[in-house]
């Protein structure tokens, strides 16, 4: 069963990614160690589609080499 849009969110604040209102349903998440931003798209209530749950896997996963 894929996580809600808000699971990913609250996910990405717990690890330290900060985030700003993109346009319409749009946020995006930004960490100071990473070099690139995430962006996730569609309403807190909304399934997460696989494609975003992969994103920031690997950006959590990233941030934890990085941080090594």
């Amino acid at each position: 069963m894929p996580k809600k849009i808000r699971e990913l969110k609250s996910i990405l604040l717990k690890a330290g990614f900060s985030y700003r209102s993109g346009k319409g349903s749009h946020t995006v998440w930004s960490h100071t160690v990473l070099p690139y931003s995430l962006t996730l798209s569609g309403k807190d209530s909304a399934d997460a589609n696989r494609y975003q749950e992969k994103d920031v896997k690997n950006a959590l996963k990233d941030l934890e080499n990085l941080q090594e």
